[in-house]
Formats: structure tokens, C-alpha cells, sequence
């Protein structure tokens, strides 16, 4: 089972039992509080919880993506790459085209299916991303590319630009690539489903002091 239930007289002495029987650091793992019973005169407070580590749950994707995808009549490999902060999923297939689909929107599909499935079987949101081929990988690369090909831009004009709707994901994309960015900022702005990433300049005080002027 890649649920395990731990017990103590508090929710940290519960959770230290299942750091040290699963040999886990606490970020490695996922609490859910299932039970708690007060103590009483002759009876001591005891708190049920239940324990998922990521193991557990990359386990669940990789059987579960590999059992929709042949299901779909295509062979797959998974590679899946573990950091301190995210994990990556990359599907190998033979037919990466189809999974990826016009624009990504099967690849979206997948994710979108995959999530729910993750939250039906644990009951929390599991941070991941998820690849077909180094596709993802490339598109951020392209859109880091421009992110900072319009920053110059802008850095040099001082004129603000407005890239193309977005999703989250590929905003996020934009605002990391900038972040350190010193002459430029961004914004995200607009309605779902069009928001879009503003890129803006960082004006200097007496240019500010013109501008109010001028105004």
C-alpha cells in the first residue's frame, strides 16, 4: 500500500514515528490527519495519520501513464528526474507526435487527466512537469529566448511590450527568465484564457520626474 497509517499522542509525535520507520525527510512526505481522540482521566490523546511519500507517488504516475498510453496502442519508456523542489516526467514514445499533439493540446490533456487522477487517489496536488520528448524543454528554451530578446528591446526604448496570451505555466516561464533582470520588469495581465506577460522598463528617478512633468 502507498498509504501508511502512523500513530502518536500529537500530530508531530505521528509524524516523527513515520520519518523514522520510513527513513524519509519531512519534505519527502505527505500528511493527511485522519483521526484524533481527546485523552481522558485513564486514557492517553491519540492522533491517526496517513503518510505518502513522493516515492509513493511518482510510483502511481509511471503505472499509471504507461497503462493509459499503451492503452492508446503506443509504446513508451518513462525517464523521471528527482530535485530537491520538483520532479520531471519524460515520456519516450514511438509516436511522440500523436501524444504531443497541434500546438501541445494532447501533452495538456495527458497532464490535465494525470492531475486529477493524482488528487482522486491522494487528496492533495503533486507539483510535477511533465515532458514528451524534450518538447516542453525546447518551447521554454525558445520562450526564454524571446523573453530576453524583447527585454534588450525594452531595456533600450524604455517602451514596455506586450508578448502573446499564455498560460500559467509559460508565464511563469517568462517571469523567471526576468527575474534578474535588472532594466525590466514584468506583469502578468489580461482574462484567462488570455492573459499575457508584460514586459515593462525600470525608469531611472529623473526620468520618472520627466515623465511627471510632462504629464
Amino acid at each position: 500500500m502507498d498509504k501508511k497509517i502512523f500513530k502518536g499522542k500529537t500530530k508531530e509525535e505521528a509524524i516523527n514515528n513515520a520519518l523514522i520507520e520510513l527513513e524519509e525527510s519531512r519534505e519527502n512526505i505527505y500528511v493527511k490527519e485522519i483521526e484524533t481522540t481527546k485523552g481522558g482521566l485513564f486514557k492517553s490523546p491519540k492522533v491517526e495519520i496517513e503518510v505518502t511519500t513522493k516515492d509513493d507517488v511518482i510510483n502511481f504516475i509511471k503505472e499509471y501513464l504507461q497503462k493509459l498510453i499503451h492503452d492508446m496502442g503506443i509504446g513508451t519508456n518513462l525517464e523521471i528526474k528527482k530535485r530537491e523542489k520538483n520532479v520531471t516526467i519524460t515520456i519516450l514514445s514511438d509516436n511522440n507526435a500523436l501524444l504531443i499533439g497541434k500546438q501541445g493540446r494532447t501533452m495538456d490533456a495527458l497532464n490535465t487527466v494525470l492531475r486529477q487522477a493524482i488528487f482522486a487517489r491522494y487528496g492533495f496536488y503533486f507539483s510535477y512537469v511533465l515532458d514528451i520528448g524534450e518538447y516542453k524543454e525546447q518551447k521554454n528554451q525558445n520562450l526564454e529566448r524571446v523573453a530576453k530578446s524583447v527585454a534588450r528591446e525594452v531595456a533600450r526604448t524604455k517602451i514596455e511590450a506586450k508578448l502573446d496570451p499564455m498560460n500559467s505555466y509559460e508565464r511563469r516561464i517568462i517571469h523567471n527568465a526576468l527575474n534578474d533582470y535588472k532594466k525590466v520588469y514584468t506583469e502578468s495581465e489580461g482574462t484567462e484564457p488570455n492573459r499575457y506577460v508584460v514586459i515593462k522598463p525600470v525608469l531611472e528617478e529623473n526620468q520618472e520626474e520627466t515623465l511627471e512633468e510632462e504629464a
